[in-house]
């Protein structure tokens, strides 16, 4: 996406926008020259909201064409998540990772590396996980989980009536309970279903 086109679409000035995601112009300029590799992924959210965009157009996920309407999708990797004790997800971008033009027909993705073994034998250190992006997920399922705003970690959920519980898959790690009280006054906040684990060696 041609960020400054998308804005003049829009009728909005730099500081405009940078009020919205709380930069200065001269930061929104310099994305806007396509200078976005150490953008943080909350600014990347904050500005797809202001331009009224995904995260995924922000980013330049690679678009199918006519020509080649199966190409794979390159997604970002957007930074480590804990399987282990919770660590703060916001970093810069680590990689990109192609998904088939299926896939991403089907929703918005992203890419998130583990560190922790919490989740091991079946998700291991560095191994990466392919989220779809979803505010909820069934119960069993392992989705990524951001508690207090900014600590995000892979876990499974099992929902119960007073709460969930966040549970590892190493029976080392004692599962994370939170109240109904707590999933909105902290918040905990499911960002999305896992759907695929790439191993890496």
């Amino acid at each position: 996406m041609d960020l400054k086109t998308r804005r003049q679409e829009l009728n909005m000035t730099l500081e405009e926008v940078g009020n919205i995601v709380g930069v200065g112009k001269s930061t929104v300029r310099k994305w806007e020259t396509g200078d976005i590799a150490n953008m943080k992924i909350d600014k990347v959210t904050l500005l797809a909201k202001a331009l009224k965009t995904t995260p995924t157009a922000i980013l330049g996920t690679e678009e199918k064409t006519e020509e080649n309407p199966s190409a794979p999708v390159r997604i970002p990797v957007l930074g480590r998540v804990a399987a282990g004790i919770p660590i703060e997800a916001v970093e810069d971008i680590l990689d990109y990772e192609e998904i088939s033009a299926d896939m991403a027909s089907k929703g918005d993705y992203f890419a998130l590396q583990i560190q922790g073994n919490s989740m091991e034998p079946r998700i291991c250190q560095n191994d990466v996980v392919i989220v779809r992006c979803q505010p909820s997920v069934e119960s069993g399922e392992i989705a990524v989980v951001l508690v207090n705003g900014e600590n995000a970690t892979c876990k499974k959920i099992i929902k119960q009536p007073n709460g969930i519980s966040l549970v590892s898959l190493n029976p080392a790690y004692p599962p994370m309970f939170y109240t109904n009280e707590e999933i909105t006054s902290l918040p905990v906040t499911i960002l999305g279903k896992m759907v695929e684990l790439r191993g890496k060696f």
